[in-house]
């Protein structure tokens, strides 16, 4: 993990689940880190804990669905620590409602303007540095980004179009060696299931998955961190996820009802 050593990074979504958790675990391989979120007091919390262990980190509070507290976090990072190594794009929504009961069809631009269009405009505003560093980008996606997914439509759609705008940009920024890496976890525990929005809009308020039955987010981000350090392009955190990607193409319709069974399972 000496790939780590005083490298600058952003973490969106840090203030809970898998951004805090592997703010955590990196913060073991000297680096020095931006946290950002919308919840101060969560970021502050978690920057105690990053301090105590050792571990320099600065906290930004921005909204990624906004494309001008997007440039802030990149121009704070900047004028902070002179320099930007890895771009980790992890904040996201979602939703739970079957397409034909969603009332509120704003739900899907807020799911795409958050998962989609905000990595799009951090990821504009860090490219001229991570060029510079020869630097990463690391999209977190999800396994939902692969196939199709009941009741969680536009969330699907928002992260399908993640994979392809970071595997496109891979190959636009492969001459100016920058990596990019996918991540596309399965199930995992973290609040946003709670926040997953219904049919009117508005938060579940409980999770609908068996959380003892699915990785935590800990776990998720241990995964993550020998992906990133090698610079790979992809990381699919489960092996139904893994056999799934072939069975897409020869039984796609097995696939179709894992993806049915898994939601009505919550696992």
């Amino acid at each position: 993990m000496g790939l780590f050593n005083d490298k600058v990074i952003i973490i969106t979504g840090a203030s809970e689940g898998i951004g805090r958790a592997l703010a955590l675990k990196l913060a073991a391989h000297k680096c020095r880190l931006v946290i950002s979120g919308r919840n101060m007091q969560r970021l502050q919390s978690l920057s105690s804990e990053l301090t105590d262990l050792g571990c320099e980190a600065i906290v930004h509070v921005a909204d990624i669905a906004n494309q001008t507290e997007c440039t802030g976090l990149v121009e704070v990072c900047v004028e902070h620590y002179g320099r930007l190594d890895i771009l980790i794009n992890n904040a996201g929504m979602t939703m739970w409602s079957r397409f034909d009961e969603l009332e509120d069809l704003s739900v899907l631009s807020q799911i795409m303007q958050v998962n989609y269009l905000g990595p799009a405009y951090l990821t504009h505003a860090a490219i001229p540095y991570l060029k510079q560093t020869q630097g990463q980008i690391v999209a977190v996606a999800s396994l939902t980004g692969m196939t199709g997914v009941p009741t969680r439509s536009g969330y699907a759609a928002s992260k399908h179009a993640v994979i392809g705008f970071f595997d496109s940009l891979r190959i636009e920024l492969s001459d100016d060696n920058v990596a990019v890496t996918v991540i596309c976890p399965d199930f995992v525990v973290t609040q946003t299931h709670k926040r997953a929005l219904n049919a009117q809009g508005k938060p579940l308020g409980e999770t609908p998955m068996q959380e003892s039955k699915i990785m935590t987010a800990e776990e998720c981000a241990q995964m993550m961190l020998p992906v990133i350090a090698k610079r790979q392009r992809l990381l699919v955190t489960s092996l139904r996820g893994r056999v799934g990607r072939w069975f897409k193409i020869i039984a796609p319709g097995l696939i179709d009802k894992i993806a049915r069974r898994a939601i009505d399972s919550g696992r």
